[in-house]
């Protein structure tokens, strides 16, 4: 376990070394999550102009927490097995004594904390622009808000990461995940809390994984109601090992098929 760990460690400073290299790069990369502000100066719009109960200052801060949560959360590791697949680099990873699950987790993780000042910088500059939005959140909903954001990172993580086992059969995995990401953006709470969903349509997003990647974070966050947390937690916990399972069967058939094209 513990050169399992050392191991692990020495992936996420490499990557962080890598990213770092990068910045600029990263920083447009960081840019492109902007779209939360301006989904919040719509529904802000839609509230001053009396078509919504909800204050515009909880949706500023909302969109805020899911900004936040967009940042820590993201995942493209579908893209990167594919190319490894496709151009032979994943055949030297299977020679090395660690899963490539973890090399690419170690990617993500290192790269979250390269971005991180970037984060900060943004959370500062929306608070100067929009200071009635400012409120500093409870020791718990931080507490809280963290774990939730760390759980959805990695639900997030092995639920592409399944999807990305399909390369072994086609060469256009990420085609599944850009049908998933549609239901991601109507039934996540990314374009709108799920408080003004219809009562049915937010009870079956409850049931799916979506929720769980954006609006409980979020909420957590900014100190705001979600039912039964201890409940959200479980079925964070529920669908993650779902998905975990979902890898493992097909991780281990389509490294038979790789193998049987040579690799």
């Amino acid at each position: 376990m513990k050169a399992w760990w050392r191991t692990f460690t020495t992936l996420v400073s490499v990557n962080y070394a890598y990213m770092l290299e990068y910045r600029a790069e990263l920083y447009l990369w960081a840019l492109s999550g902007v779209m939360p502000f301006f989904l919040m100066g719509l529904w802000m719009q839609a509230s001053v102009s009396g078509h919504l109960a909800q204050d515009p200052i909880a949706f500023a801060r909302y969109f805020l927490a899911v900004f936040v949560v967009r940042q820590i959360t993201i995942v493209w590791v579908v893209w990167e097995v594919e190319n490894d697949v496709v151009t032979g680099r994943m055949a030297p990873y299977l020679l090395q004594p660690i899963d490539p699950f973890w090399r690419y987790f170690a990617g993500h993780v290192g790269e979250r904390l390269a971005r991180l000042p970037f984060i900060v910088g943004l959370i500062i500059l929306f608070f100067c622009l929009y200071p009635k939005a400012f409120y500093v959140p409870s020791v718990k909903g931080v507490l809280a808000g963290s774990l939730a954001m760390a759980a959805a990172f990695v639900l997030r993580f092995v639920m592409q990461y399944a999807f990305a086992m399909l390369t072994f059969w086609t060469e256009r995995a990420n085609a599944i995940e850009d049908l998933f990401f549609m239901l991601y953006l109507f039934l996540s709470g990314f374009l709108a809390p799920l408080e003004l969903f219809p009562a049915g349509v937010r009870e079956f997003a409850m049931l799916t994984p979506f929720p769980y990647l954006v609006y409980v974070p979020a909420q957590l966050l900014i100190d705001g109601p979600v039912p039964e947390s201890g409940r959200a937690f479980a079925i964070m916990a529920a669908w993650t090992l779902v998905f975990i399972l979902i890898y493992r069967v097909m991780w281990r058939a389509g490294l038979k098929r790789f193998s049987a094209m040579g690799a």
